[in-house]
């Protein structure tokens, strides 16, 4: 009986792997036609031949559709795919080290302590002694928010702290932070006001190839250390003791996974502001999709949550004709019920 159930499971691995596969090359045929639609779309008209002439140098493309593609258009579809990517990837360590299907990066405080870097920036000009007045705002937010996670994750790595208690404290850490903010738009001036409203709204047309460099290259940093601990995430599905009876330092491995998330999802929020729900619902999406297997799960969460958000970019210019949206809202908009239905679905487990 062993010999003839053991081609089936073979069989069925190797069925299971080929339609992971497939998985995986549909999520990036899906970006590719969301960037090519996410450029082709605009105030300009340039529809979809013209941008694509003008992206490869068509001797048919204008001096003026060149500009645009390439100094407007396509930083900002770039920006909304690595944003994506690294908000979703982060999602999914999130998830994975925590335990807990409803954490995403900013449940530790990511947004609201870089909102309070930003607004240090915007109402009082405080920044990093010597840094450009164009890096001001990002910087701010970049320290801000990767000093939060930290903080927590030292005071958890120091103390032991569990899982459930980590999210507590990241918790409290948003209301403190958020109370703080709160005060300095109180006092800030209406033009600085109106600045910083605008950033916390999440936008990718302020961004240019120098902070898109530096995202990139976080990802590059990131991804192929998130992918060698992915049989680690794995194993902590079964929970700690049991990942911790297969010879993983479970409070090593959750450091340097805060580490990983901290970087991605600091940087990410620092250059284009606050934008909800992607490191939330990319990866629940790749978990449908693709199970609980890391090694296929964070590739799919890094191409969920790009698709999310390059969609969500090509939708802000179009859901209000003549109007360009702030990202951040179209993702919230969607991503609000897509929440309320987690949380309800998990209620019933």
């Amino acid at each position: 009986m062993t010999d003839i159930a053991m081609p089936d499971v073979l069989t069925s691995f190797a069925r299971m792997r080929r339609r992971r596969v497939m998985i995986l090359w549909s999520l990036a045929a899906l970006l590719a036609v969301s960037i090519s639609l996410d450029l082709a779309v605009g105030p300009s008209g340039m529809g979809l031949s013209r941008s694509l002439a003008a992206l490869f140098g068509a001797d048919g493309a204008s001096h003026g559709d060149i500009v645009i593609l390439r100094h407007v258009r396509l930083p900002q579809a770039v920006a909304a795919v690595l944003v994506g990517a690294a908000l979703a990837l982060a999602g999914a360590e999130m998830q994975s080290i925590l335990r807990n299907p409803l954490a995403s990066p900013f449940t530790l405080g990511v947004s609201a302590a870089a909102s309070l870097g930003a607004a240090l920036a915007f109402v009082f000009g405080i920044g990093l002694p010597g840094l450009a007045s164009v890096w001001l705002v990002p910087g701010n937010a970049f320290v801000f928010a990767f000093g939060a996670v930290m903080l927590l994750s030292a005071l958890s790595h120091r103390h032991g702290t569990g899982n459930d208690t980590l999210i507590l404290l990241g918790i409290a850490l948003v209301f403190a932070l958020n109370a703080i903010v709160a005060l300095l738009q109180f006092v800030a001036s209406e033009a600085a006001l109106q600045q910083f409203v605008f950033w916390t709204l999440g936008n990718v047309s302020q961004v240019g190839w120098a902070q898109l460099a530096i995202l990139a290259a976080a990802l590059a940093i990131c991804l192929p250390l998130s992918l060698a601990s992915g049989n680690a995430l794995t194993s902590l599905a079964f929970g700690t003791d049991r990942a911790a009876s297969f010879g993983i330092d479970v409070k090593r491995l959750r450091f340097f996974t805060l580490l990983r998330i901290s970087l991605l999802a600091s940087i990410a929020v620092a250059f284009v502001g606050t934008i909800g729900f992607v490191g939330l619902v990319g990866p629940h999406i790749a978990r449908l999709l693709v199970g609980e297997d890391h090694r296929v799960f964070l590739p799919a969460s890094l191409l969920s949550g790009a698709v999310i958000l390059s969609l969500a970019s090509l939708v802000s210019k179009i859901l209000v004709p003549g109007v360009l949206l702030s990202i951040g809202v179209v993702t919230s908009l969607v991503g609000i019920p897509v929440f309320a239905v987690l949380i309800l679905r998990r209620g019933k487990i």
